[in-house]
């Protein structure tokens, strides 16, 4: 008895620290990438990047079949990926959309006046409703549009990370 006991709190601690598990228990799923700052960026113009959204796709199957329903951003942060040891001074304003095909850009997440020395910061969220038509369609872009206050001096990668929420359909 003392052996099934102590098999079962190994278990369950082994898979309560695995974060793939972890989010699927939640039923969070995460998306991340870098935009490049380069030092020719001017300031006070905006200046836009675009990514395809891969793993997001792996994590919803790619299709309207995805047995999750009610999608919803639930958390969005930008952060210094390098130089090391770099913050985000730089930073006027930035701006998180996400599309698909044959849907409209959603903003999903923004924040303004930007005043931090900090190396990440939590961006704010923008009600857009359910968000599954977006996910759940192939060719999921995210663009980051971020606007300096100052031209860099060196080149910077920002990370941005997205996690969405949703619930299983029934």
């Amino acid at each position: 008895m003392k052996k099934i006991f102590s098999l079962a709190i190994i278990s369950s601690i082994a898979l309560t620290s695995c974060g793939a598990v972890q989010s699927i228990v939640q039923n969070t799923f995460p998306y991340t990438t870098n935009v490049l700052v380069s030092t020719g960026v001017p300031a006070d113009k905006e200046v836009s990047s675009t990514a395809t959204a891969s793993n997001v796709q792996t994590w919803v199957g790619g299709n309207n079949n995805a047995q999750i329903k009610d999608v919803r951003i639930s958390d969005a942060k930008i952060s210094v990926a390098s130089p090391s040891g770099g913050n985000l001074s730089a930073l006027k304003s930035v701006k998180i959309y996400i599309s698909s095909n044959g849907t409209g850009e959603k903003l999903v997440a923004s924040r303004s006046a930007i005043d931090t020395n900090s190396s990440s910061l939590n961006l704010d969220l923008n009600d857009t409703g359910f968000l599954d038509s977006v996910v759940k369609s192939s060719g999921l872009t995210v663009r980051t549009v971020y606007e300096l206050k100052n031209q860099t001096s060196s080149d910077m990668n920002m990370k941005v990370a997205l996690n969405f929420s949703s619930v299983p359909v029934r």
